[in-house]
């Protein structure tokens, strides 16, 4: 239940349940989970949308994000356990089919979807490399700033073999981009 989750990860940090920030996408499937999460003591942080910066800032200390919860799709649960595997942290999770004829779709095609699936499951190798940059703010990066001078991005890059998390900050003069896109991009 989210209430023994955010009772779990209070007792791992070391802190109250009052303490322990939980992010979430702000959606109408997602009100139940939200009032668990509130009656359990959790901060709830509701984002709109991009809920892979917020799973790999759980994965990393001094973000401010504890965990994410709620329903997400399939391809941003795959990129954010290959993240995971590069910062140490754990992902769990759920097929969730829309409807009965999803439902069934899936059964069909052999998946389980009672099975908790971890980052392992949806992320075999332990040699994977994450490459994100940051669009709109949010607490992994920040998002694309445009200035006179030009634009300023802020990525992130991440192994999972080795551990390595490096972060870019990279500026993109305005003045090569207006000649780059002239010349038709050579």
């Amino acid at each position: 239940s989210p209430a023994d989750n955010v009772a779990r990860v209070a007792e791992a940090k070391g802190v109250e349940p009052n303490e322990v920030t939980v992010v979430v996408l702000e959606r109408d499937r997602h009100d139940e989970l939200i009032a668990e999460l509130r009656d359990a003591g959790a901060r709830v942080n509701l984002i709109r949308d991009g809920d892979v910066a917020p799973a790999i800032a759980a994965a990393q200390p001094g973000t401010g994000v504890d965990m994410l919860m709620g329903i997400g799709g399939t391809p941003e649960g795959v990129i954010s356990a290959a993240a995971i595997k590069c910062h140490g942290g754990a992902l769990q999770g759920r097929l969730w089919a829309r409807n009965v004829d999803e439902r069934a779709a899936l059964v069909d095609a052999g998946f389980d979807v009672d099975k908790v699936l971890t980052h392992d499951d949806l992320v075999r190798s332990d040699n994977v490399f994450v490459a994100a940059t940051g669009v709109t703010g949010g607490p992994l990066l920040r998002g694309v700033r445009v200035g006179a001078e030009g634009i300023e991005t802020e990525s992130i890059v991440m192994r999972s073999r080795s551990g390595t998390v490096r972060r870019i900050a990279a500026h993109h003069p305005s003045g090569k981009l207006r000649r780059l896109r002239t010349e038709g991009g050579r």
